[in-house]
């Protein structure tokens, strides 16, 4: 991908732009990770530092049950949406559906888009019809429903609607049935919802970021999360806790080593995924590299964490010479070009 400039595509100034997010209340829950999702003041507050220094208004406003209201009182040109959503399988879809009704102009995926993306498994079926390769799983949504159902151990287990690895902890990989049934209760009681069993692939792991639309999407070079030794006994995953503690067990290298064939494979996969669910302006892909080459796809994020400095896709962005600022920007701009509204140089 080549290097964007300065130059990125501004709106005229006086433009408001609404932030549309989550934050995290530091809410008590058995599950430690409750709120994984959400995005702290600082992640929102340097989006909209990026905004005011580039001339804009901007109005922010939090994803509850006063979301309605508020945008019926509140005045935006475009809205630039981070919200996770507050609840169920379609949480995604809340601020998208709303501001579609409305008829707000905002940035990202479609409510159709960042539901499909986020229910695992009808992602996966979804994509098989287009050929794009993933690890073998099945549905669990009852403690009397915990087996195999014919997938190879080891299996890795998580919650089937959630992201930034919530519900996956530290140890989350099962070698035989009896452990498969605890890792299973325990996600079935902290959150809730169906569990994904997925077979583990044993390889490298990679992220792909997209930015843009149509003939314009530009596709970053794929960055490998490179681990530090194993994480989860004799496992590589890429877990909450990881995460937290990432300068500890993994590190970020971007381009990545990869030979030219297969980094064209996952690159032209990352496209064919984006395209294939109807995803808009950013996303991130998440894959895993066996060492005879076979390419699996993870999943998608099309709601992408843009926390500078820690999340993937910022960071990835900065390998390839794109600054948060640029990034934000760019986002936007991407919006505003598929509504038909002006931007300035």
């Amino acid at each position: 991908m080549e290097e964007m400039k300065e130059d990125v595509p501004l709106p005229p100034p006086g433009i408001v732009v609404g932030i549309i997010f989550n934050s995290k209340q530091g809410i008590a829950s058995e599950a430690p990770d409750a709120e994984a999702e959400y995005d702290s003041m600082d992640t929102v507050h340097a989006i909209r530092d990026v905004f005011a220094a580039a001339g804009m208004q901007t109005v922010l406003l939090e994803c509850d049950a006063a979301l309605p209201r508020k945008l019926a009182d509140t005045h935006i040109d475009i809205a630039f949406n981070i919200a996770e959503g507050r609840s169920g399988r379609g949480r995604e879809a809340e601020a998208p559906a709303l501001l579609s009704l409305l008829g707000i102009p905002f940035t990202g995926s479609d409510e159709t888009a960042l539901c499909i993306a986020l229910d695992k498994a009808l992602c996966k079926k979804l994509l098989s019809a287009y050929h794009v390769r993933s690890p073998r799983c099945r549905i669990i949504s009852a403690e009397h429903d915990i087996r195999l159902g014919g997938l190879r151990l080891p299996v890795i287990v998580k919650p089937n609607a959630e992201g930034s690895s919530k519900g996956i902890p530290d140890a989350c990989v099962a070698e035989n049935e009896a452990e498969l049934k605890e890792l299973v209760g325990r996600e079935l009681k902290l959150y809730g919802g169906p569990v994904l069993v997925e077979e583990y692939i044993r390889g490298r792991e990679f992220t792909v970021g997209l930015l843009g639309n149509g003939d314009s999407l530009r596709v970053f070079p794929p960055m490998e999360i490179v681990f530090h030794g194993n994480t989860n006994g004799n496992y590589q995953i890429y877990s909450f806790g990881v995460k937290q503690n990432y300068k500890s067990f993994v590190s970020y290298e971007s381009p990545a080593k990869l030979d030219p064939a297969l980094e064209k494979n996952m690159v032209r996969t990352a496209r064919r995924v984006y395209r294939a669910l109807g995803c808009r302006d950013f996303a991130r892909v998440d894959f895993r590299l066996t060492e005879d080459g076979r390419l699996y796809f993870i999943e998608i994020n099309p709601l992408p964490g843009l926390a500078p400095g820690y999340s993937d896709y910022p960071m990835l962005a900065e390998f390839a010479g794109v600054s948060h600022r640029e990034l934000v920007l760019a986002v936007l701009a991407a919006g505003m070009r598929r509504y038909g509204m002006e931007t300035v140089r």
